[in-house]
């Protein structure tokens, strides 16, 4: 049998870890706090890249590459952005190694010290807009929509695979506009598309909300965010979206001329999503037994096991799922048949249960002499005999009804934890069951310092769908006026 996962019962987070190594998703590296991303893993990464570029495109942005290395006097130049990154940011010092002469390996040569150190992006803000200050002089060169799929480097010190790496991938989104009206709608424009994409592709049900001053993105003036409760009822904050004002183009000096002849500063915006949306859909859909993907994301969509004793059954039920796979593929399902011989089938529907593949057909000599197959599907582990003819029209519906199964098992368990609480006590017990808390706050970053430091809640968001939030109130912690009601939970 395939090897076996820790429950989630017993120890969750061993569970995730367990899962994001048995399934083949990713390993550790020699370099501290770095992955390797495993062909498996990086299979639903590119299935994920490929449909949210996809959509990037239809709202008319384009692909770019800036550098990878980011002159350090650049992030001098936006305050509250450098002290934001400042204590995750790797120096390069030097362009060159050298043998040491004391015999003890290789070192750094003393003599190739850089002119101005490099910092490694940690986000690729200061460097993008030190470029488009030469691809702005009038109102006809905006907007600028330009995406890079690309890796960044945060220093962590405390590192989980896909959700907290030193090094991960991701893509950053960065616009340039002629008002703050167009830069605004385009971040709320971008957080709509990642909610589309979480809940109509990851099966992931979020909220979407701003985020509080205290939690925004380092200089920016609005964060908009998606916010997603894994199965142990903390958030996970899957994608932002970020209206900069003119901070950066200020910053850069980057101006336009406008209609009237007039010299203006132009309006930003940066939005992102990383690898850490694997996490997300490992902790917000999985089971005991593994994976659970989503037929939108799996890399393998139908897996097929033949069941034989002789070479002559096994020719003969490989022939037939050979059939069947070429008409599934016809219609863009993908396809795989597990004809390894060295492996019995009770070990492959264990490996394929862990790997979270949405559907698996076995079938031995006696039903292709029956006309029949076994489907099992892997959301909720069922099994039914269907009749082999037609089975290509059937896989299709299956898989959309697997994908809507998925998704609204989440959303129906996210919605039984998320409640109003308007106790302190009553607050600092359930915050720690696991929950979303619909709560009252004053508006103050003292108050939501003071909640986060006896309780280690955030406020993750100020909701603007799923949840009818303003009313009035008092805040839940200082008695003080409230004018609406806040997303906290414990995330990670």
């Amino acid at each position: 049998m395939a090897k076996e996962v820790t429950s989630r019962a017993d120890n969750y987070s061993q569970w995730y870890n367990d899962l994001v190594v048995k399934a083949d998703l990713a390993e550790q590296s020699a370099v501290r706090g770095c992955m390797v991303i495993k062909p498996y893993g990086y299979a639903i990464w590119e299935k994920m890249q490929g449909i949210l570029d996809g959509m990037f495109k239809r709202t008319g942005v384009q692909n770019a590459y800036f550098p990878l290395f980011i002159p350090k006097s650049f992030f001098s130049r936006e305050a509250e952005h450098v002290a934001g990154f400042a204590k995750e940011c790797a120096v390069v010092t030097h362009h060159r190694l050298m043998n040491d002469p004391d015999g003890n390996g290789v070192v750094v040569d003393p003599d190739a010290k850089l002119e101005e150190e490099l910092v490694v992006r940690p986000t690729s803000e200061t460097i993008i807009w030190s470029v488009y200050k030469n691809w702005v002089t009038s109102w006809r060169d905006l907007p600028i929509l330009c995406n890079q799929w690309c890796n960044v480097v945060r220093w962590e010190m405390r590192t989980r695979p896909f959700l907290r790496t030193a090094e991960f991938l991701w893509q950053e989104g960065h616009t340039a506009h002629a008002t703050a009206e167009e830069a605004q709608a385009k971040a709320v424009e971008m957080v709509h598309v990642y909610a589309d994409f979480a809940r109509n592709v990851m099966a992931l049900p979020v909220i979407i909300g701003h985020k509080s001053p205290n939690e925004r993105f380092a200089g920016a003036l609005d964060t908009l965010t998606i916010e997603a409760m894994m199965q142990d009822g903390k958030a996970l904050q899957a994608g932002t979206s970020h209206f900069l004002g003119q901070n950066f183009a200020k910053s850069f000096d980057v101006q336009y001329t406008d209609k009237e002849g007039q010299q203006q500063y132009v309006w930003a915006t940066s939005w992102g999503v990383s690898t850490r949306l694997m996490g997300a859909l490992i902790m917000a859909h999985g089971d005991d037994n593994g994976l659970v993907l989503p037929p939108a994301l799996a890399p393998i969509q139908v897996v097929m096991v033949p069941i034989y004793r002789a070479e002559e059954e096994r020719s003969a039920v490989i022939a037939k799922f050979e059939a069947v796979k070429a008409a599934l593929e016809a219609k863009g399902v993908s396809v795989k048949i597990d004809d390894r011989d060295t492996l019995r089938p009770g070990f492959k529907f264990a490996e394929w249960e862990l790997k979270g593949v949405p559907v698996r057909l076995a079938m031995g000599a006696r039903d292709l002499a029956a006309g029949t197959v076994e489907v099992a599907r892997r959301d909720d582990l069922s099994k039914e005999t269907m009749p082999l003819e037609g089975i290509e029209e059937h896989i299709p519906a299956l898989l959309d009804s697997i994908q809507k199964g998925i998704y609204d098992k989440a959303a129906a368990f996210r919605d039984s934890r998320v409640e109003k609480c308007d106790s302190w006590e009553e607050f600092k017990e359930k915050i720690q069951q696991g929950r979303f808390l619909l709560c009252h706050w004053d508006g103050t970053a003292e108050t939501e310092q003071k909640i986060k430091d006896e309780t280690k809640a955030t406020i993750r968001c100020i909701p603007v769908d799923s949840y009818v939030c303003e009313e009035e109130g008092v805040d839940i912690y200082s008695g003080k006026p409230s004018k609406g009601r806040v997303v906290f939970a414990i995330s990670y």
